[in-house]
């Protein structure tokens, strides 16, 4: 896929405009509702499938094939941060209306560190083609360990946050919006510049899983970045949207894994195709080996992730019908107390719902102004 560099500038100056866009416009300090996180979910997808399609007008059904595979992928191990985000923004008591633009600076700064990663894979994949092996390995092993490991619910602080507070204290509270502040003749960063710096720098650790799968599904670094780059556009709503379903997708993890395992084979099977390894075959490439192909690629990824969501969604609702009919029934027993003696629910508890990032206790005080 010959891209011409003016392509490139294009579609970089598109995708920071759109940044630039979303960052003034829909990311003033407000409560984002589920319903206007939708419609700007709904928005980057369509953005995504018409990129799509215009690779397939111009370069051919192939790549536009391998460009949805990769983007699919990407928004599904992306998902998988947002449990990540849920635990950051929790931590250090974001307030709600300012996550939304917390986490929109974040993914940008996690774009630019992914294209570094991105650069550097394509020149190792088109200088080594047995580097395959090795991102195949690396993607078996991480399957297998993402399939046995349980979910836990505390994180360390990243180390940029622990880098930040050696070079610069940080004040005790939010100011506003502000990254800076100056306190007892002090200048000191604020939890809000900490937040962006972890969010931006922890994606680095999936983008540790999700370049190598995607460099599984097309070896154009053209598709690898623009298929990230649209996966992380619309990840910042995608939180608002999902909120409370994030504890539902109790079968993510397996999905995600599986995923991994197929991209994994499949690029083991391809530096097998491709061999070059002397002491493998003479250096021979192996003729028995299967070639996947971008369509067959699409197919099993968008199944196994359809089935994962479903098959989340139907158990989480079989266990809350099963807890709800064994739930005991106030004043039916005939030696029970009485229903006056059962304590009423409180207004807050009943009629609201924590968010996301509401459902822990944080590190650092809310000081609005």
């Amino acid at each position: 896929m010959n891209v011409p560099l003016w392509v490139w500038v294009v579609v970089i100056a598109g995708i920071i405009a759109i940044f630039a866009v979303s960052l003034l416009f829909g990311r003033k300090a407000h409560l984002i509702t589920v319903g206007e996180a939708a419609r700007w979910v709904a928005g980057y997808v369509c953005l995504a499938v018409l990129f799509g399609l215009g690779i397939w007008a111009t370069a051919g059904s192939s790549y536009a094939g391998q460009f949805f595979a990769g983007y699919i992928t990407e928004y599904a191990l992306s998902v998988d941060n947002l449990f990540v985000f849920a635990i950051i923004l929790t931590s250090f008591r974001v307030p709600r209306e300012l996550q939304g633009k917390v986490v929109l600076i974040g993914i940008a700064i996690a774009l630019v560190l992914r294209g570094g990663l991105i650069a550097a894979g394509s020149a190792l994949i088109h200088s080594f083609s047995w580097v395959f092996y090795l991102f195949g390995v690396f993607l078996v092993i991480t399957a297998i360990n993402l399939a046995r490991n349980k979910e836990e619910s505390d994180a360390e602080e990243p180390k940029t946050v622990t880098l930040l507070r050696r070079i610069m204290p940080i004040s005790d509270g939010y100011v506003g919006g502000r990254y800076l502040v100056r306190q007892a003749g002090r200048r000191m960063a604020t939890p809000l510049l900490a937040v962006i710096l972890a969010l931006g720098t922890t994606d680095i650790v999936f983008a540790l899983d999700s370049i190598p799968a995607i460099f599984g599904l097309t070896k154009e670094a053209f598709l690898v970045f623009t298929a990230n780059a649209f996966a992380l556009l619309g990840l910042s709503e995608l939180y608002f949207v999902l909120g409370a379903l994030l504890d539902r997708l109790r079968y993510l993890g397996k999905g995600l894994s599986l995923i991994l395992l197929f991209i994994g084979v499949k690029l083991i099977l391809e530096a097998l195709a491709e061999n070059s390894l002397p002491f493998l075959a003479g250096g021979e490439p192996i003729s028995w080996a299967p070639e996947i192909s971008p369509a067959l690629s699409l197919v099993v990824v968008g199944s196994i992730l359809a089935v994962t969501v479903i098959a989340s969604l139907v158990a989480s609702r079989v266990e809350h019908r099963r807890a709800m009919a064994s739930a005991p029934v106030p004043g039916a027993t005939p030696h029970g107390p009485p229903d006056s003696a059962q304590p009423p629910a409180s207004g807050a508890a009943a009629d609201s719902e924590p968010g996301p990032a509401q459902t822990r206790t944080g590190r650092y005080d809310q000081r609005l102004p």
